[in-house]
């Protein structure tokens, strides 16, 4: 009980970290999800292929990996230098699961019934008021339930920004772990308690989603 007493409020100095790097990672995931799902829809090719394009290469790199890049290639390859290790790491999480989120918002787009469609055409609705006020809506509370599992993975992801510095979670309990290495059990063991604790609401929430994922939803 005297190294829990000793090794949690040495954790949570980094929960502040953590929090703000996941709220911030999901606000601009899900803003390239939508971005990005609505462009694959496009009829402009050029735009369609180009997104295609950032969907494949995010899905399909290490999350790790695009990391260091944005943090460490990118400022000598390109010039482009990205001063804060935080803007970083969220931009490495949000392009990242933005590309798989875009994923979602695409089919669930495609899978409203056509038959809704042709009825706002009937009703004389614009192409942009079908989407906004017919297929959108529907469309969202597909989109919920995998979207909540998401939101828990981003929370997850956000222990990796302590490879670049950030003083999150996982970082002051490696610095622990690195100065007495029989409490490595204890730390570790308290670090996962604090992911937990954190994905609690989250998990409370996605159930939330999934509830109201089935209601509304027009028949097909």
């Amino acid at each position: 009980m005297d190294a829990i007493a000793e090794i949690f409020p040495v954790l949570w100095k980094g929960v502040e970290i953590t929090v703000t790097v996941m709220l911030a990672s999901v606000v601009f995931g899900y803003l390239m999800a939508f971005i990005a799902g609505f462009c694959r829809l496009s009829s402009n090719p050029i735009l369609r292929n180009l997104t295609a394009f950032y969907v494949e290469v995010f899905r399909g790199t290490s999350l790790i990996v695009q990391l260091f890049w944005l943090y460490y290639a990118l400022p000598i390859l390109f010039g482009i230098e990205i001063n804060s290790n935080f803007w970083a790491g969220v931009l490495a999480i949000s392009l990242n699961y933005g590309a798989y989120m875009s994923e979602i918002v695409r089919s669930s787009i495609l899978a409203v019934s056509k038959g809704q469609s042709e009825a706002a055409t009937a009703l004389n609705m614009s192409r942009f008021q079908r989407m906004r006020f017919v297929i959108f809506p529907q469309a969202v509370r597909m989109m919920l339930p995998e979207f909540g599992n998401y939101l828990i993975l981003m929370l997850k992801s956000t222990s990796l920004v302590s490879l670049i510095g950030m003083t999150d979670i996982l970082y002051y309990g490696d610095i622990l772990r690195s100065s007495d290495l029989s409490q490595a059990p204890t730390v570790y063991f308290l670090v996962l308690v604090f992911y937990f604790i954190l994905a609690l609401p989250l998990i409370g929430l996605t159930k939330k989603m999934e509830k109201m994922s089935k209601k509304g939803v027009a028949s097909q």
